[in-house]
């Protein structure tokens, strides 16, 4: 009587690991995710769309009934919109628009500039002490705006510059205060470039101005667009910052604090506020709308591995 000692090995199948942004996608991609996401967008949509919607009516329609009523009783009108873009000075809004274009542009390039630099040192030069500058560049995040209003406001009060340039010491103060999340977040994604693609580089003769140009910069578009709208964002309804270093001058006040004092000064006047909102949000809307497809890509940049 033999026995037979011999076990079946079949091969087995191999182990697929799924990492937990590709199980959150499986799972967000099926109907029942789709219809959430669809339920979530309409819910955010709706309070814009009816700001829009009340931005175009008549004042008397306005305070008598609700922006729903269009749907019964349709009234459009453009005289909000002639009225804060070219109406008296107390409500002409194309003035402050065009200080906050003149504070957004430079305040969110010069950081973001800046930030590109310093991640390259950070995490593709070799220098004593990298890793503790860079430790001590992350703290700076918690360190609460409200601490360092005054005493930038102080060092810019009464100088030559501040007069000569007004918008200097609000530039100056978005981009301290930007820097660091710009530096950490930028900073992550060229950590994951791989090191082979540099050396690559340097050893057909790239110097670090080469390296940083042309094989960086590409590879970095997705982050760089992702903090971009990100700034543009802060800065462009910032009011504290904006409130603060203005001082109050017509000629240095962003939107925001335009729309603010009508709130407070004309808090009667919905027909006027919500035609100032929505133009408020006509920007920030075209600049997400045109970086959009960079900014799941740069959020996701270096958070997941595997």
């Amino acid at each position: 009587m033999t026995t037979d000692t011999r076990t079946s090995s079949k091969p087995s199948a191999p182990v697929v690991r799924r990492s937990a942004a590709t199980g959150f996608k499986r799972r967000a991609s099926n109907r029942i995710g789709s219809a959430i996401a669809l339920v979530i967008a309409v819910l955010w949509t709706v309070p814009t769309f009816g700001l829009f919607v009340s931005s175009l009516r008549p004042e008397a329609e306005i305070k008598s009934s609700g922006w729903w009523t269009i749907l019964s009783d349709p009234q459009f009108t453009l005289e909000n919109y002639q009225r804060i873009l070219g109406g008296a000075t107390s409500t002409n809004l194309a003035v402050y628009f065009q200080n906050s274009l003149v504070i957004t542009i430079p305040a969110t390039i010069a950081p973001l500039v800046l930030a590109i630099m310093a991640s390259y040192a950070f995490s593709v030069l070799k220098w004593r002490g990298r890793d503790a500058v860079f430790v001590a560049v992350f703290t700076l995040q918690i360190v609460p705006l409200q601490m360092a209003l005054i005493p930038l406001l102080r060092i810019f009060s009464g100088t030559a510059v501040n007069d000569m340039f007004p918008f200097v010491s609000l530039w100056v103060a978005h981009t301290l205060f930007g820097l660091p999340l710009a530096i950490f977040l930028l900073h992550n994604f060229m950590s994951e470039v791989p090191r082979d693609l540099i050396e690559a580089a340097r050893i057909d003769g790239a110097g670090h101005v080469t390296v940083f140009g042309r094989v960086m910069l590409p590879l970095m578009m997705p982050a760089i667009a992702s903090y971009a709208i990100f700034q543009f964002l802060w800065v462009w309804n910032d009011l504290l910052v904006g409130l603060t270093f203005s001082g109050g001058s017509r000629t240095v006040q962003p939107l925001t604090a335009a729309l603010a004092a009508m709130t407070g000064d004309r808090g009667q006047d919905w027909h006027l506020l919500t035609a100032g909102a929505f133009i408020s949000i006509l920007l920030p809307l075209v600049v997400f709308f045109a970086l959009q497809r960079y900014f799941v890509r740069g959020l996701l940049a270096g958070s997941v591995k595997g």
